[in-house]
């Protein structure tokens, strides 16, 4: 189940909306970028070793954005020694979808970078304006690691707001040096790497080292780290542990957007500690939860603290409130959530040894349950979910959808007559639940979109239904699938 990318998809969406505005249409003259479609698309990736390709939609104000800087990039890289080619593909075009698909685009733009006639694809993981692009492009279609000669060359790559991977050798050959090369093909779009002759040119770390060992700077923690095995599952194992903080942090500083990214991307469980960090106890708070950190990171669980100011969208996301900070969220894959509020910097390793030891019971996002829900559509919200849904013996249709949502006010009042229909049936419910304001449980319901409608008869079986949204076709798709009781008439008979 991937719903950690879910988390990184609308908290990264809300943090990136804050930096980014619309622009205006893309300026005339000649263009650089390549249109592709799914009829030239193979033949023109397949005769080049690299092809820069934009993944687009026409009505997404972050496309519009990168428009003018990618065709700009586009014209600067196309007189590039050999050529840079960029390329876009509308993905909201029918006739494209399928390329889309194949290309796991999931939100618009998405870049991909096509190495060897498309036979390798990574992630585009540079900057969105023009002289960024050149600058990540030229070097990515370079070699994969440049040597450092000197202390000039070493201070000109080893940047202090991202992480910089140095081979340092006793000669450039040798099965070493050979995977330390193949490590970072592999891994070129996401690191800088560069190897070196002799460790005396680099800033930090034992200058006497003749190696082969592999060493990683970064901007955070204790700023390098030393590492000899050149397995390369376990480098890539190292690079990949490596390059996270202990603690991420999540605040309005665009260097430490990527490390954000790259917290919600990963696998493990997360543990969240957001606080408005102008307070006067900030400083303990973020030692404190440090030390459990520092305890815990190896039984894979990640850790960030966010910062009030930046952190909306992921209070939006948890169902949380302002009042509630200091507050510790911990979200598991599943779904599942363990909550602390009001927390003091004491609380922290008490309250996380009992989330380790079981003794914490999980939080659960709800609107209050209706005192009063005598409307035909029931109210169902995630703490009476269980209560009318699955407890109740009766065949419950339920629609789980979102306010904002067009298509859900559309099926409103068609959900509305067909409860009116089953009103003189006991054994027939039709339901709503809002899942912007409750958690639903996502082994049960695999909601991808809105309105989206279950089924649950009353002896226990689940459908979704995906039939037309005609009051007709609902309680067609109702009378086949419920189950009848005193076998009473159909409503359908009724009508």
């Amino acid at each position: 189940m991937a719903h950690h990318n879910n988390i990184r998809v609308s908290i990264c969406f809300l943090f990136a909306s804050s930096l980014l505005s619309l622009f205006a249409q893309i300026s005339s003259g000649k263009e650089f970028v390549l249109t592709l479609n799914r009829s030239n698309f193979s033949d023109i990736v397949t005769k080049h070793n690299f092809v820069v390709v934009e993944f687009y939609a026409p009505w997404c104000g972050h496309c519009m954005k990168l428009a003018p800087e990618y065709e700009k990039a586009a014209s600067i890289l196309s007189s590039n020694d050999p050529p840079v080619i960029l390329a876009k593909v509308d993905a909201n075009e029918e006739k494209n979808r399928e390329l889309a698909s194949q290309f796991q685009v999931q939100g618009f733009p998405t870049i991909k970078i096509l190495r060897n006639g498309g036979k390798v694809v990574q992630d585009y993981k540079g900057p969105r304006e023009a002289d960024g692009i050149v600058d990540y492009l030229k070097k990515q279609s370079g070699p994969a690691t440049t040597e450092i000669k000197s202390a000039d060359d070493a201070s000109a790559l080893i940047d202090k707001n991202k992480v910089v991977i140095v081979g340092v050798f006793p000669k450039f050959s040798g099965e070493e040096y050979e995977n330390f090369n193949a490590l970072a093909d592999k891994l070129r779009s996401e690191y800088d790497f560069s190897h070196t002759l002799n460790a005396k040119h680099l800033p930090r770390g034992e200058s006497s080292v003749t190696g082969p060992v592999v060493r990683l700077f970064k901007p955070f923690d204790e700023l390098f780290v030393d590492f000899y095995d050149f397995n390369m599952e376990a480098l890539s194992k190292f690079v990949e542990e490596s390059s996270v903080p202990i603690v991420t942090v999540f605040n309005n500083d665009p260097s430490n957007h990527p490390f954000v990214v790259k917290f919600f991307d990963n696998p493990n469980v997360k543990a969240m500690m957001f606080f408005n960090f102008t307070v006067d106890n900030a400083d303990s708070l973020k030692s404190k939860f440090r030390e459990s950190a520092e305890q815990y990171r190896q039984q894979g669980i990640s850790f960030l603290v966010g910062d009030l100011e930046a952190s909306q969208g992921a209070f939006q996301y948890f169902g949380l409130k302002e009042n509630q900070v200091p507050l510790i969220v911990i979200q598991h894959n599943d779904g599942k959530k363990f909550l602390k509020t009001n927390v003091e910097p004491d609380h922290i390793a008490t309250w996380l040894k009992a989330y380790k030891d079981g003794s914490v019971e999980p939080f659960k996002k709800s609107e209050p349950i209706p005192e009063v829900n005598n409307e035909s559509v029931k109210v169902v919200v995630a703490d009476n979910l269980q209560d009318i849904v699955f407890n109740s013996g009766k065949n419950v249709l339920l629609e789980i959808y979102a306010p904002w949502c067009s298509h859900c006010k559309k099926l409103a009042p068609i959900l509305e007559e067909v409860a009116v229909s089953y009103q003189s049936n006991p054994d027939v419910i039709i339901a709503k639940l809002d899942a912007t304001a409750n958690d639903i449980p996502r082994d049960t319901f695999d909601v991808q979109g809105y309105p989206t409608v279950y089924f649950r008869s009353a002896s226990g079986q689940i459908s979704q239904y995906d039939g037309s949204r005609k009051k007709e076709d609902i309680i067609d798709f109702i009378e086949k699938n419920r189950d009848k009781v005193d076998q009473q008439e159909s409503v359908k008979d009724e009508l």
